[in-house]
C-alpha cells in the first residue's frame, strides 16, 4: 500500500479532484438535458408523452420505447381484445406511437378502469412502464387498467413546510390494522394518521406504495413504478391519505426504489422490449446478485428519462413532500456494496469501484427535486458513509439532506444479543451515536423496518421476550425482565434521538414496543396474515404496560419539539464513564444524564455543566408515568456549580433544563 496516499495534503487533493470531476460529469448531464427540446421540465416530464395521452377531441395518442422490439400492438376492452386490430408505429431512438381516433361523439374509446395490454413481437404480453394503475386478474399477474376518473380527487391543502427537527414515522399502510388482512390509504387515513399527530411526530415516510406484486417484498421489488400500489385503494384515496396529513402539518416522505427494480416480465420492466436490456444494463452488470433483481443503465437517456420524471410524478400528481431512497449504496459501487467493509479510506469513496453514471444520477435527482420544490428533502439509505453525500450537488456533494445512521441500530441489536448488560462500553456507544461528519445531517434510529423483520426481533422483544407475554399486565406481580425492558427502551431510544444525529425515525408500533416480529403472507408460513398488522389494541389497553412506553415516546417528542436539539449543533460529551456506566452531554441547553449500569444507584454524582445555576428536572425514565419507581420525578429542582450532584437509580435517564 502506498503510504503517501494518508499524507493530509494528498488526501486533500485526491479528494477536490474527484469531486471536481464528478460535478463536471453532473454539469455536463444537466447541461445536456437543458438543452434538449423542452428544457429539464420537458425531460422530466414523460409521463405527459409517453404511455396514454388523452386528447380533448377523445382521441388517444400511446407512445412507448421499445428499442430492442419488432412489433407492438395494443389490446384491450376498447377493441374486443383483438391482438392484430392497434399495431404502433415505429418512430426514431427505439419509440413507437399509435393513434386511437375518438368516437364520433368525441368521447374516448378507452374507458376509465378498462384493460388494456401490450403485445410486443406478437407473442410477449407486457404492461406499459408508465402506467399510473395495475391490479391483479385473473391470477396474480398484474394488468394495467386505465384510471381516468371523471371526477379526480382535489387536494385543499397546502403541502408542508419542511420542519427544521425532523421527526420521522416510517410506516406501512398494508400492516397498519389490528386485523390479519390488507389495511386502505382511507383506514390509515382515519386511524393512523391521528395518532401519529399525537405522538408527536412531525413526518411520515410511506413504504411500499410503489406497485410491487410480491406483497412480501416490501415493496422493494418494484414492478411498475407510476402505479401507487392498488392493494391498499385507488390512486384517489392515496391522495385523501396525503392531503390529510398535510391538513395535520404531516410532512409526506415515499420510500422511492430506483435501486432496482422485480425480474417480473409479464407485470414488470424486465425484458419489456424482448431483449434482456432495454431500461437494464445487460449481462452480469445488470442483476443484483443477492437480491436477484435488475439494475438500471443510469448512462441510457429513456432511462434517465423515466427515473426523473418518476420522481417529479410523485411530487406534483401526489404531492409527497420528500423522498427516502433505497439502496443507494448498491448504486454507488459496482460491487453493490457486498463483501465490503468500508473503513472509512478515501480510497474506497474516489476509486474505480465508484458507479460514477449511478452517483451522477442522484446527483441529477436530488437537484431535479429540490429546484421543483425547495422545501423538499432526500434521504439516502447509504451504509458506506460516501463523503458529501449530504451536501448540496453545487458543493460538489450528492444533493441528499440527511442519510440514515445504519450503525446505529446494528450497535444496538449487537449489545442486545451479544453482551451482558455490565460488559457495555459506554465509550462505543457515545462513538457509534457521533461518528458523522461535520454538517452532513444523519438520521437517527434505534429500529427501523429491518429489525421487525421475521428472523430478526424488535428492541421490545430481545429486552423483553418471552415475559411480554405474562406480565406486561398492569396488575401482574412485578418482574425484572420486564422491568429492565422498560428502562433500556426509553433509555435506547432517548439517547439515539439526542446524540446520534439531525433526524429521527421509528418504525410503526415500535414506539409502544410492539411485541414479536413482521413476517409477511407467503409460501414458507401458510400465507399467514398474522404478524403483518399491527396490535394496536396493546397500547389502547391501560391495563397493559405498553402504555408506558408509549407515553415516554410522546413525552420525548414533546420535548424534541419544545427545545429544538435535532435542529441544534452536536452534542457536547462531558462524561462517559465505563465503571459507572454513566453518560452524561448537554445540547440545545439541555441536560442529558444516562446511567446504564444494571445494579448501582448514585447519590450526588457530579457531572460538569457548562452554564453554572439552578436546573430542573424535564423528563426521566423513573416516572411512575412510563413505568418506573418514581423515585427521581420530573421538576425537581438542581443546584449547579462548576459540576452538579445527581441522584440517580439504576438503569435511568434524566433530562435537566437550566430554570429561567
Amino acid at each position: 500500500m502506498d503510504t503517501s496516499l494518508f499524507e493530509p495534503s494528498k488526501i486533500v487533493r485526491v479528494m477536490s479532484v474527484a469531486i471536481f470531476s464528478r460535478f463536471a460529469c453532473f454539469q455536463d448531464l444537466w447541461d445536456k438535458i437543458e438543452s434538449w427540446e423542452g428544457g429539464v421540465e420537458g425531460f422530466t416530464t414523460g409521463y405527459r408523452y409517453y404511455g396514454p395521452q388523452f386528447c380533448v377531441d377523445g382521441s388517444v395518442v400511446w407512445r412507448e420505447w421499445a428499442p430492442g422490439a419488432h412489433s407492438l400492438h395494443l389490446q384491450g376492452d376498447f377493441n374486443g381484445w383483438n391482438p392484430k386490430s392497434h399495431p404502433f408505429r415505429k418512430l426514431e431512438y427505439g419509440k413507437w406511437e399509435l393513434y386511437i381516433p375518438g368516437n364520433e361523439d368525441e368521447s374516448c374509446p378507452i374507458k376509465h378502469l378498462s384493460r388494456v395490454q401490450l403485445i410486443v413481437n406478437e407473442h410477449l404480453y407486457r404492461v406499459s412502464p408508465w402506467a399510473s394503475y395495475v391490479k391483479p386478474y385473473e391470477g396474480f399477474t398484474y394488468q394495467q387498467f386505465v384510471y381516468k376518473p371523471e371526477q379526480p380527487y382535489q387536494f385543499k391543502h397546502r403541502k408542508v413546510k419542511r420542519p427544521s427537527s425532523l421527526r420521522i414515522y416510517e410506516c406501512h399502510v398494508g400492516i397498519a390494522t389490528n386485523e390479519g388482512r390488507v389495511g386502505t390509504y382511507l383506514e390509515f387515513k382515519d386511524n393512523v394518521l391521528p395518532r401519529i399527530k399525537d405522538l408527536g411526530y412531525n413526518a411520515i415516510q410511506l413504504m411500499a406504495i410503489m406497485e410491487h406484486a410480491y406483497y412480501a417484498s416490501f415493496g422493494y421489488q418494484v414492478t411498475s413504478f407510476f402505479a401507487a400500489s392498488s392493494r391498499y385503494g385507488t390512486p384517489c384515496e392515496l391522495k385523501q391519505l396525503i392531503d390529510r396529513a398535510h391538513e395535520l402539518g404531516i410532512y409526506v416522505l415515499l420510500d422511492v426504489v430506483h435501486s432496482h427494480a422485480s425480474k417480473n416480465t409479464l407485470d414488470g420492466l424486465n425484458e419489456f422490449d424482448g431483449t434482456n436490456s432495454c431500461y437494464f444494463h445487460d449481462g452480469a452488470r445488470g442483476t443484483h446478485s443477492l437480491w436477484d433483481s435488475r439494475l438500471f443503465n443510469y448512462s441510457e437517456t429513456e432511462v434517465l428519462r423515466f427515473l426523473l420524471s418518476n420522481l417529479r410524478w410523485y411530487q406534483e400528481e401526489y404531492q409527497f413532500d420528500g423522498f427516502r431512497f433505497d439502496g443507494v449504496t448498491s448504486m454507488l459501487y459496482h460491487s453493490r456494496g457486498i463483501g465490503e467493509g468500508f473503513s472509512g479510506n478515501y480510497d474506497e469513496y474516489y476509486g474505480l469501484n465508484v458507479d460514477t453514471e449511478a452517483l451522477v444520477y442522484l446527483m441529477v435527482a436530488n437537484e431535479l427535486i429540490h429546484s421543483i420544490d425547495s422545501q423538499a428533502i432526500t434521504i439516502a439509505e447509504d451504509v458506506s458513509g460516501m463523503p458529501a453525500s449530504g451536501r448540496p450537488v453545487r458543493e460538489g456533494g450528492t444533493g441528499f439532506d440527511y442519510r440514515l445512521g445504519m450503525a446505529i441500530p446494528d450497535m444496538w441489536i449487537k449489545l442486545l444479543k451479544e453482551e451482558r448488560d455490565e460488559d457495555w462500553k459506554m465509550g462505543h456507544i457515545v462513538h457509534t451515536l457521533t461518528n458523522r461528519r461535520w454538517m452532513e445531517g444523519t438520521v437517527a434510529y434505534a429500529e427501523s423496518h429491518d429489525q421487525a423483520l421475521v428472523g430478526d426481533k424488535t428492541i421490545a422483544f430481545w429486552l423483553m421476550d418471552a415475559a411480554m407475554y405474562t406480565h406486561m399486565s398492569t396488575l401482574s406481580d412485578p418482574n425484572p425482565v420486564i422491568e429492565r425492558g422498560l428502562a433500556l427502551h426509553c433509555m435506547i431510544r432517548l439517547i439515539t434521538n439526542a446524540l446520534g444525529g439531525e433526524a429521527y425515525l421509528n418504525f410503526m408500533g415500535n414506539e409502544f414496543g410492539h411485541p414479536e416480529w413482521l413476517d409477511f403472507p407467503r409460501a414458507g408460513n401458510n400465507s399467514s396474515y398474522h404478524y403483518a398488522r399491527r396490535q394496536w389494541h396493546l397500547v389502547d389497553d391501560q391495563l397493559l404496560k405498553y402504555k408506558y412506553l408509549n407515553e415516554f415516546d410522546k413525552d420525548m417528542h414533546a420535548l424534541e419539539n419544545k427545545y429544538g436539539w435535532l435542529a441544534s449543533n452536536p452534542a457536547y460529551v462531558s462524561c462517559k464513564h465505563e465503571g459507572d456506566k454513566v453518560i452524561a452531554f448537554e445540547r440545545a441547553g439541555l441536560l442529558f444524564v444516562f446511567n446504564f449500569h444494571p445494579n448501582q444507584s448514585f447519590t450526588d454524582y457530579r457531572v460538569g455543566v457548562d452554564v453554572p445555576g439552578k436546573y430542573q428536572a424535564v423528563l426521566c425514565s423513573d416516572s411512575k408515568k412510563y413505568g418506573g419507581f418514581g423515585r427521581v420525578e420530573p421538576d425537581g429542582e438542581y443546584h449547579f456549580t462548576q459540576n452538579m450532584p445527581w441522584n440517580d437509580r439504576k438503569d435511568s435517564v434524566q433530562v435537566i433544563d437550566t430554570k429561567q
